[in-house]
């Protein structure tokens, strides 16, 4: 996998997305499923729902959000399998339906991603 982006679900899939993985753990509201296209469903790698309620509802910060969320990623094989599995993938994009592009679950997966690939 040489190259991983991220797309929110609601913009136009496009064949440059290669192979779109959705990380949420809902499914997008309004969005149907032939328009999404959406190759893979990977609500595993995704916060817990309690951690995911503590941030929306405002009792945690982002910055703890990612500690914690790092913490969830790293004592799981979830993410390992799924990078094995797209490996060989030449383009992945993570699609994801939240509003907020820079303080997403979605940038935290990215950088675990890049920085567990660059080990490999």
């Amino acid at each position: 996998m040489s190259n991983i982006k991220i797309k929110r679900v609601y913009e136009t899939a496009q064949e440059t997305d290669g192979y779109r993985v959705l990380v949420d753990r809902l499914w997008p509201r309004g969005m149907k499923k032939e328009v999404a296209k959406i190759d893979c469903w990977a609500k595993e790698i995704t916060p817990s729902t309690e951690l995911r309620k503590d941030y929306h509802e405002g009792r945690i910060l982002w910055e703890e959000f990612v500690q914690r969320y790092q913490g969830e990623l790293a004592s799981t094989t979830v993410l390992d399998d799924l990078i094995c599995e797209l490996v060989d993938r030449e383009v992945v994009t993570l699609v994801f339906a939240g509003k907020n592009v820079e303080q997403n679950h979605v940038m935290v997966l990215l950088q675990v991603m890049q920085e567990k690939m660059e080990k490999q």
